[in-house]
């Protein structure tokens, strides 16, 4: 299962550890398996989407958290909107966003920190998870990247706020591109193929195939990543198409818009 193994598999849950970002951390991914939502948010849904039995999510995500030893009170995740705005967490931030929606970090779409035991959070249903480790500085990130987020360079981003606010050296990072949805089945205009086409040239991130255009997210986060400073060989993606296994993740495309959301975690330990 590429860089992910199974943090947890049991008869009904089952998350993904991610495990190529280094010592001193914790990271890792859920699937759609084991929680207590019905319907088309079967079953572990860990986003507060409309429809949804709040009460449910608020399980799920205990469930979540505890299997993985993080506490609620630790969590920070935001109101994502598509965007590239990149938000620098604290411990006066804890909690913010872990039980409900109004506390979430408003309008962000990346999260960066380097206050120890704080986890940051994000939710993926297709989108790109992209997860970062400056093992040098001792800070970690995530960021959810969509179409519209890849074309305004959020893992850019999130490796600039990083220089700056943190002073770190891109070629010292490690990088996850996370499951998402795949090119195979990513098919998308010619009007949004365009301006992929513009803003990543060569490469793969366009691709035709039987008359169709394809959209390869993962190998444009990828792109950016290597823009950004980071080594080829220290940024690893994963081939887990969300889309291809809307049986294990939620995925937004497969499901014709309406499903629940996995979530992304990265947490610096205490000590390393």
């Amino acid at each position: 299962m590429d860089f992910l193994s199974y943090l947890y598999a049991g008869r009904e849950l089952k998350l993904l550890s991610i495990n190529c970002l280094g010592e001193g951390i914790t990271a890792c991914f859920s699937t759609r398996l084991g929680g207590v939502s019905s319907g088309v948010f079967s079953s572990l849904n860990l986003g507060f989407q409309p429809g949804e039995v709040y009460s449910r999510v608020l399980k799920n995500r205990q469930i979540y958290l505890r299997t993985v030893g993080i506490s609620p009170e630790k969590l920070v995740t935001a109101k994502q909107v598509h965007g590239n705005r990149v938000r620098l967490i604290s411990f006066q931030d804890a909690g913010r966003g872990a039980l409900n929606c109004d506390t979430a970090i408003p309008d962000t779409d990346g999260l960066i920190t380097k206050s120890p035991g704080i986890c940051l959070g994000a939710l993926f249903a297709d989108c790109v998870p992209i997860f970062v480790h400056d093992p040098i500085r001792k800070a970690v990130a995530i960021a959810h990247a969509g179409w519209r987020g890849t074309l305004n360079f959020i893992a850019a981003e999130v490796i600039q706020k990083m220089q700056a606010v943190i002073g770190t050296d891109p070629r010292d990072c490690l990088a996850a591109v996370g499951p998402s949805i795949g090119s195979c089945c990513y098919e998308v205009d010619e009007e949004l193929a365009d301006r992929f086409k513009r803003a990543f040239s060569g490469g793969n991130v366009v691709q035709r195939e039987n008359g169709k255009i394809k959209l390869n997210l993962k190998s444009a986060n990828a792109s950016i990543l290597l823009r950004s400073g980071l080594k080829r060989r220290n940024i690893f993606i994963s081939n887990l198409c969300t889309a291809c296994q809307s049986d294990l993740f939620y995925s937004y495309r497969a499901s014709g818009g309406q499903t629940g959301r996995m979530m992304g975690l990265i947490l610096l330990k205490y000590k390393y």
